[in-house]
């Protein structure tokens, strides 16, 4: 036996459990909790008003009882037929009221005493159920006194004395009738309510969440994505507009997986092309020292490009580089960077009249990775470089910075013939080339990522006919 309580218990818990914390469950217990709230502002106005008919009923039996003595010959019936009749109506004494006098008529002994009196000449709900409540709870034993209008011929109101256990009994068995139908109502109603809300809304979440969850665990997996749904209104096109989303995460998972497979080779054949190329590039500098007039002649042209497809398998190396290490930050003289990096790009534009003025104070200096910071005025110098190596007039070079506020903001200006419409809107992509045909293209988007790598941006300011403007911002200070 004592098992078996145990099991019931534990039984009892899990279904509990399980109405407290899910959907569907707290919505059944919610709504048999509101209509058990809407009957219970019902029971109690209709206990008064119970109570009311109940007392006019008990007022009408004690009229028709007292109204043979109220006629003319009254006086002449027995007492014993009178207190018949007032038994019949429940009523201990009547007393009815006229202008000029009292009649009292007993079914036997004086009441000893009044406990309650209630006074029915003027209606209002509020005291029926004041009157209603306090006969149910305390109603038991009491003798009580009803003061009510009367239809009878020249009296004002009648009186009437009686047990009012016999009410109580009454109301107790109409409110069990009460509480018992509202109980059924309410288990109705609620058993309604939550079969609707439970096809209409608690299942197609419960969908939606159990492919959101299976989707998650294998996002690959293409049988797991939610089918199209052909449902009318707000959970259709949330099902669709879910459907929808997991299949282009699928797509992009899938392109993802295709690129990172591609991405891997062509960083393996670009690691071997440069050692090849690094190899060539040897052999080309042995054939610069020849004495060969057509060596000589055929040579220069080899030798760039040899060098371009170094720079050009060197940069998607570092491009495709997902472990790019986070900035080491340090102080950095600004000037003495900038002047390394200018010579490094100016090495190869070497016959070309180029002048690069450096305006960066000489005791300017920033907190940056030096090296990161070195790749990104390399590579903004080397691409203002091959801008101007598109005319033979040359050009000026010009770098500016000032401390601003929080950080250090880097102007990279030159006088080329600008940045061709076109391709603006994505210059900073890589494999766009902003200059010269042969560029690889990637000089920008790898500047950009280095420089947003410290918490800063890099951008166009300007291009025109007249020249192109890069700035750089890089904040140290918090």
């Amino acid at each position: 036996m004592r098992g078996m309580r145990v099991l019931f218990g534990a039984r009892l818990v899990r279904v509990w459990s399980l109405l407290a914390h899910s959907l569907s469950g707290r919505l059944l217990l919610l709504t048999v909790l509101y209509v058990l709230a809407s009957e219970v502002l019902i029971f109690v106005p209709a206990i008064g008003l119970y109570d009311r008919e109940l007392l006019d009923d008990h007022i009408l039996s004690a009229e028709l009882a007292i109204l043979p003595f109220t006629e003319p010959g009254g006086q002449d019936l027995s007492r014993n037929l009178r207190e018949e009749l007032l038994r019949h109506a429940n009523a201990d004494a009547v007393l009815l009221e006229r202008p000029d006098q009292r009649e009292l008529f007993l079914a036997g002994s004086a009441p000893a005493h009044i406990d309650r009196t209630i006074d029915l000449t003027s209606d209002s709900l509020a005291a029926d159920m004041m009157n209603g409540v306090d006969t149910l709870l305390h109603g038991a034993g009491r003798t009580l006194h009803v003061i009510a209008p009367t239809r009878i011929k020249g009296a004002q109101t009648i009186g009437i004395v009686l047990a009012e256990s016999s009410i109580r009994n009454a109301l107790l068995t109409y409110a069990r009738r009460v509480i018992g139908a509202a109980l059924f109502i309410s288990l109705l109603t609620a058993a309604l309510v939550f079969a609707s809300l439970y096809f209409f809304l608690v299942r197609p979440m419960r969908r939606i969440t159990h492919a959101m969850v299976a989707f998650r665990e294998n996002p690959e997996d293409a049988s797991r994505i939610l089918p199209v749904s052909h449902r009318v209104g707000e959970i259709g096109l949330a099902e669709n507009e879910l459907a929808a989303m997991q299949r282009e995460l699928y797509g992009f998972l899938r392109q993802r997986a295709r690129l990172a497979a591609l991405g891997s080779a062509a960083a393996r054949i670009q690691h071997d092309l440069r050692n090849i190329l690094a190899s060539a590039q040897l052999t080309s500098d042995r054939l610069a020292a020849s004495e060969d007039p057509t060596v000589k002649r055929l040579t220069p042209s080899l030798v760039v490009s040899i060098d371009r497809a170094i720079a050009l398998a060197t940069n998607m190396l570092k491009f495709g580089r997902s472990d790019e290490p986070p900035p080491q930050r340090a102080p950095v003289r600004l000037r003495d960077l900038v002047d390394e990096a200018a010579q490094a790009a100016l090495e190869a534009a070497s016959r070309l009249e180029i002048r690069f003025d450096n305006h960066v104070a000489g005791d300017l200096e920033v907190i940056a990775d030096r090296e990161q910071l070195f790749r990104v005025m390399l590579n903004l110098i080397r691409n203002a470089t091959e801008a101007l190596s598109t005319r033979d007039a040359g050009g000026v070079i010009t770098i500016s910075a000032v401390r601003t506020g929080n950080g250090v903001e880097i102007v990279v200006a030159d006088d080329g013939p600008g940045i061709p419409e076109a391709i603006l809107g994505k210059l900073f992509q890589p494999f766009v080339s902003a200059a010269r045909v042969g560029g690889t293209g990637l000089g920008l988007a790898i500047a950009r990522d280095l420089v947003r790598g410290h918490g800063g941006d890099l951008s166009l300011v300007s291009t025109d006919a007249h020249g192109t403007v890069f700035r750089v911002v890089i904040p140290d200070r918090s």
